[in-house]
């Protein structure tokens, strides 16, 4: 997921479960269910984690996709190898950042982000790098927090520099769909700007969007 020199802890892996169990189990399903429905061919998930995404990939996706994926954090990476020595879903895993993926072009029919653009150290190279490994018909499948409008957005840039350093480089405060928008690379399809989380984090972007001509 690209987070250049951000320094992994083994206790942020080690909470990271247990902190996210409301989250995962109340707000996100229906959200992690639009990232994975009808799922075919070469997948690759940027920033796999502890692996949240492996129950979805087995209920959502179809039988005869192929999924890989990348994630930076040694200790994430122990958790989602277990997770998926526990699934029915085949994963090629490998150690790899956002804006240098380990794949050629026109790899993937699908790439699949679910809260990694907040933390990466810029997101314009991600893009860009999602853009070189997606086939001319492929998708994009994106789901990240967002900076909120008046005086929560506010408080969120307030609190960023500090939420920055606790939690492996998490912005409160970024705004994806105008990076996408903007991006010479990919072109938006759909997004949509649901209210999941609660303060500090209360409204994401979920989306899709193609490799530009």
């Amino acid at each position: 997921m690209g987070r250049g020199d951000i320094q992994f802890h083994p206790v942020v892996a080690a909470l990271y479960d247990p902190v996210q169990w409301y989250f995962e189990r109340c707000q996100v399903p229906e959200h992690r269910e639009y990232l994975t429905a009808g799922l075919d061919g070469t997948v690759l998930e940027i920033g796999l984690g502890t692996g949240p995404m492996l129950p979805y990939y087995e209920s959502e996706a179809e039988a005869t996709a192929s999924f890989h994926a990348v994630e930076p954090d040694p200790e994430m990476w122990q958790r989602a190898e277990e997770k998926i020595a526990d699934s029915t879903v085949e994963m090629a895993l490998v150690s790899g950042r956002g804006e240098t993926l380990p794949y050629g072009d026109n790899t993937f029919d699908y790439v699949v982000e679910c809260g990694v653009c907040c933390s990466v150290p810029a997101i314009d190279p991600m893009l860009a790098e999602i853009a070189r490994v997606l086939r001319p018909d492929g998708e994009f499948r994106f789901l990240d927090h967002i900076r909120s409008d008046g005086w929560v957005g506010r408080s969120q840039d307030l609190l960023t520099p500090l939420w920055r350093r606790i939690g492996g480089n998490c912005h409160l405060n970024r705004r994806l769909r105008p990076r996408i928008r903007a991006s010479d690379h990919l072109q938006l399809t759909e997004c949509t700007t649901p209210t999941i989380g609660i303060w500090p984090i209360r409204e994401f972007a979920r989306g899709t969007a193609t490799a530009s001509d």
